[in-house]
């Protein structure tokens, strides 16, 4: 079964302005290269080998540079938002005709040091739940907790955006596979947030957890960027 992942790369980036007036930020610069070279890399490592690019902000840039996706060892295909900014979970709606049965989804600006393909292997495996989200024990370090696991970091129990309770101390990595139903139920062309859709799973006890061991990179603020830098770069002269 081809293995599938919707990266999520039509956001404006304003907090990079102002290099992303002219520059969208999968194509920024990361250790010598741009981030989204890096990105697909590592998706086609772990044996992702169908990728659905949701682009909108300078689109016509990152598309020429990935072309097909062939010189990654992915096949790349093209979802342009357009005028109208849908969301996360709208800009995957638009999408359908192209969603996998099952499919990975994460962010443009997202660099994760795990196997991307884990959390399609855990929903295949189970079909008591409709999404498996990748967390990470935070406890606050990298950005704020939205995550409370069960006591065997099997399941999410609850997940909430913008909250300052201490029971929360794991954190969406940034990876969740879920299936094509989940995203045919929603209204096309209305704009929806995939926070929400994530909310409403745990709640319905139907969103499983795929433990991350490594701290997530993003390349969405100029520290993240570095930081990034500094790890790739430390990486390949190890």
């Amino acid at each position: 079964m081809s293995k599938q992942a919707v990266v999520l790369a039509g956001g404006l980036a304003t907090r990079m302005r102002p290099r992303t007036l002219t520059l969208p930020k999968s194509m920024l610069e990361v250790a010598g290269r741009p981030f989204v070279d890096w990105q697909l890399e590592r998706m086609a490592a772990c044996g992702v080998d169908d990728v659905v690019m949701c682009v909108a902000h300078l689109a016509e840039q990152i598309e020429e540079h990935v072309g097909d996706g062939a010189r990654y060892g992915v096949r790349v295909r093209w979802a342009h938002e357009g005028a109208k900014l849908l969301g996360t979970a709208g800009a995957i709606r638009a999408t359908l005709e192209l969603l996998e049965p099952q499919f990975l989804v994460t962010y443009g600006d997202s660099y994760l040091p795990f196997d991307y393909a884990e959390p399609l292997r855990i929903l295949e495996g189970h079909p008591d739940c409709d999404g498996v989200m990748s967390i990470f024990q935070n406890d606050g370090q990298w950005d704020a907790s939205n995550v409370v696991a069960d006591a065997a970091r099997e399941w999410v129990s609850r997940y909430e955006k913008g909250q300052t309770d201490p029971a929360f101390d794991h954190i969406d990595y940034g990876a969740t596979a879920l299936r094509r139903e989940v995203i045919a139920a929603l209204p096309l062309g209305e704009p929806r947030g995939l926070d929400t859709i994530q909310r409403d799973l745990a709640r319905q006890k139907r969103l499983r957890a795929c433990v991350a061991r490594e701290r997530f990179f993003e390349i969405g603020s100029p520290e993240g960027l570095a930081e990034l830098d500094r790890h790739l770069r430390t990486r390949a002269t190890s």
